[in-house]
């Protein structure tokens, strides 16, 4: 039995902190302010960061009389990590229905090498599953 905790659930608008996070780098509380859509109040977004600081997904540090923002993890870490939630979630853990989902959804958009990477990394991954 896994003694892991699940991940903190996050709000829309938490996500979209962590968005900006993501796409700005270190952001004060008025940075991420004005990126987020539907620009909510200071206090608002204040009151947001102290939640995911809480739920552990950042940290701060101080730069003189502000705040400074930084995920606690890299976005490719995060990347897997919801990955591997919307697998179990949507795909009954299966890895071949959410593949070939994103297959479906996007054939049309693939080029020809896009197709011959997904081959070879297809083809890594059973060489190296033997």
């Amino acid at each position: 039995m896994s003694t892991r905790r699940p991940p903190a659930q996050l709000s829309r608008r938490e996500r979209q902190i962590l968005d900006v996070l993501y796409q700005r780098g270190p952001s004060t509380a008025a940075e991420i302010q004005a990126g987020l859509p539907d620009t909510p109040g200071y206090s608002a977004v204040r009151a947001l960061l102290r939640i995911l600081e809480d739920k552990g997904h950042i940290r701060h540090q101080e730069r003189g009389a502000r705040y400074v923002y930084t995920p606690k993890v890299s976005l490719e870490k995060a990347r897997r990590s919801a990955l591997a939630h919307m697998i179990q979630t949507f795909f009954d853990g299966s890895p071949e229905q959410a593949m070939t989902a994103l297959l479906d959804a996007s054939a049309g958009d693939l080029s020809g090498e896009e197709l011959d990477r997904l081959a070879e990394l297809i083809a890594k991954a059973r060489k190296e599953g033997r």
